[in-house]
């Protein structure tokens, strides 16, 4: 790497590596090695591994399920399993999710929802909605076919993060500033491809039927991106966070219906 840390003098295959580890960083609590020199564009390039971290978080899950299950219950598999990954990523997502539940259930106006949203106080609306979705997780995983549940756990990061990704394809960014202002970027062309490949390969793993869970992704991202413009005119960080935690119990949800 260049020692004047301009992006034009570094080669592709290193920017994207940066870009990986930027995102791996961003989303994960997995301690990494900074970069000697830090290219600001790292962080736009990232969204296109928001799927590959999906792979990194949802085999975390996979195997603490494999194991937790050699010795325990599916209803315990399954809760050791998602504690693990809350501890992995920091609960991220969850934290999105939240936000948005109490910033577009006690808001009224554009203004008070995106002030709530940023409010870092845990409300009513975001301690039920969390608690329900938690509890969602916790118990269709715990419902999967043992010999389905760590791959449809690996397979619903890496799609959910996919279908949260592509906000960023139609959407514009909401506020002036925000955690994820930094990752903001068109998601387009051979990134957004790549995007989608990475978000779809773990599908594979599962038998052709049951890749019909893909359609309640498909629905529910279309409902949450309308829902978004309609409420705050685009997207935020919380909204991004929330979508993938929808969109994932929406696939492991057509999972188990199809099994």
């Amino acid at each position: 790497m260049s020692d004047n840390g301009q992006s034009g003098a570094t080669s592709l295959p290193v920017r994207e590596l940066e870009a990986l580890r930027a995102a791996i960083m961003f989303f994960t609590r997995l301690p990494l090695p900074s970069a000697r020199v830090w290219d600001p564009q790292s962080l736009q390039r990232a969204a296109a591994y928001f799927p590959l971290v999906g792979w990194l978080v949802g085999a975390v899950a996979a195997g603490v399920w494999w194991a937790a299950s050699l010795a325990f219950p599916p209803l315990v598999a399954s809760g050791l399993s998602l504690a693990a990954t809350l501890l992995f990523t920091g609960a991220f997502h969850e934290d999105g999710f939240a936000d948005l539940c109490d910033g577009f259930g006690g808001g009224t106006t554009r203004e008070r929802v995106l002030e709530i949203m940023r409010d870092s106080r845990v409300g009513a609306f975001g301690a039920i909605g969390v608690a329900v979705l938690l509890l969602l997780k916790w118990h269709t995983v715990a419902a999967l076919p043992a010999h389905l549940a760590a791959v449809a756990l690996l397979a619903g990061h890496a799609v959910s993060r996919g279908a949260s990704g592509t906000l960023m394809t139609t959407m514009a960014y909401a506020q002036l500033d925000g955690k994820a202002k930094p990752l903001a970027t068109e998601l387009r062309g051979g990134r957004l491809v790549l995007s989608l490949v990475f978000a779809l390969a773990p599908i594979a793993l599962l038998e052709p039927r049951l890749w019909w869970a893909l359609v309640p992704v498909v629905v529910l991202r279309m409902l949450l991106g309308r829902w978004f413009v309609r409420r705050i005119g685009g997207y935020t960080g919380d909204c991004l966070g929330a979508a993938q935690q929808v969109c994932e119990v929406g696939f492991l949800l057509g999972v188990l219906a199809l099994t």
